[in-house]
This record gives C-alpha cells, structure tokens and sequence, in this order.
C-alpha cells in the first residue's frame, strides 16, 4: 500500500510538472447557444470543436496563447419577419415562403483564436478569449448567402487544472457574416456557452 501511495504521489508529480512547463495541447469542446436581440429571426446552434493550442510562455502568471480550432456547427434556423425580405428582391415572395420555414444547416469553420490567461494559481485560471477564422455555410438565408463566411468570437472563460487534464468552460458572443463579400450581409448573433477538455502533448 506504501509503495503504491508512492507511486501515485510520484506520477502526479512528475504530471505537474511536465503540464507547468508544457507549450504545446490538444483538446475538444461542446457548446449551444441561440441568437440574442432580434426579433426578426430564429437561430439555435449547437456545436463541436478540436483544439491545438501552442502556449508563449508557460507556468507564467499571465500566459499568452493561440490556438486553431476546427469546428462543425449545427444549426436551425427560421425566419420570424417576412417583411425583413423586401419587395425589392427578385423572387421575394418564394424567399419569404422559404425562409419562413424552420431549416437545419451546417457551417464548417476554421478557428484562429488568441488567449490572455491569467494563472491565479496551478488549479484555476481564467482568461479573455478572440476568435477569427474563415467558415462555409451549407444553405442559404435570407441573411446570409450559401458558401463562404466569417466567424467572430469573442469569449471569456475560467479552466480548472487537475495536473494531467484542463476542464473548460467557455462562454461567448458568436457573429457570422460574409463581411460584405455578398449583398445578404446581415448575419448572425449568438450567445453560447461551451464544456471541454485540453490535454498537454509532446
């Protein structure tokens, strides 16, 4: 019994320490969320994400990272107002009848995200989170065009470190837009919250 309260004590030593000096993780989350402030539309998402995370400077009390982040998003759509379709449009009453009906549709995107942590501890941290990166959406809205855009986050969120594995939570401000690439511009706006985990390699 000694020696295996020994090796236990050994092996969870010699995990804080290769996670102290650690530069490089990988991890997974999932989040939901739905659009907030308008009322001109419905939007719910739920989504999963791979993370590869590379650390500036570990074991600092303010640490400095990035991260690339793949996502799939899972979303229903359905549009409330049909007036936001105007008669100026082509083909706008069969935009409106189309529209209006609740769609499921995916976005694949390719997060680039940069974090500001602060270490309170070798436990608990939290941080202030920025996300850019390209997406393509799989079907049209009377918001967005199908094919390529842009997604925004921004996030804050508080890490708990057992030594070996990093349980997070994660919430933010997600927008989805074409950056005027395309004249149905006007996007979407959501509030979500996320759970993972992030692992040390290498």
């Amino acid at each position: 019994m000694f020696r295996l309260l020994m090796l236990l004590c050994i092996t969870g030593a010699f995990a804080q320490d290769v996670h102290k000096n650690q530069q490089f993780y990988v991890g997974g989350c999932y989040g939901f969320g739905n659009e907030f402030g308008n009322s001109n539309y419905s939007f719910s998402n739920s989504y999963v994400q791979i993370q590869f995370y590379y650390s500036f400077n570990p074991s600092k009390k303010w640490e400095y990272l990035v991260a690339f982040q793949p996502e799939i998003n899972f979303a229903k759509h359905q549009l409330l107002n049909p007036y936001f379709v105007t008669p100026d449009e082509p083909d706008y009453e069969q935009k409106r009848r189309e529209f209006t009906q609740l769609k499921n549709l995916n976005q694949y995107a390719f997060n680039v995200a940069f974090f500001a942590k602060y270490n309170f501890s070798k436990s608990i941290s939290a941080y202030a989170m920025l996300n850019v990166g390209p997406s393509i959406s799989t079907k049209e809205t009377e918001r967005l065009t199908r094919g390529f855009t842009f997604n925004d986050v921004l996030g804050v969120g508080v890490a708990y470190n057992t030594g070996s594995v990093i349980f997070d939570v994660r919430p933010n401000v997600r927008h989805v837009s074409n950056a005027g690439l395309n004249e149905s511009n006007a996007g979407f706006n959501t509030l979500n919250i996320s759970f993972g985990f992030i692992v040390p390699i290498g």
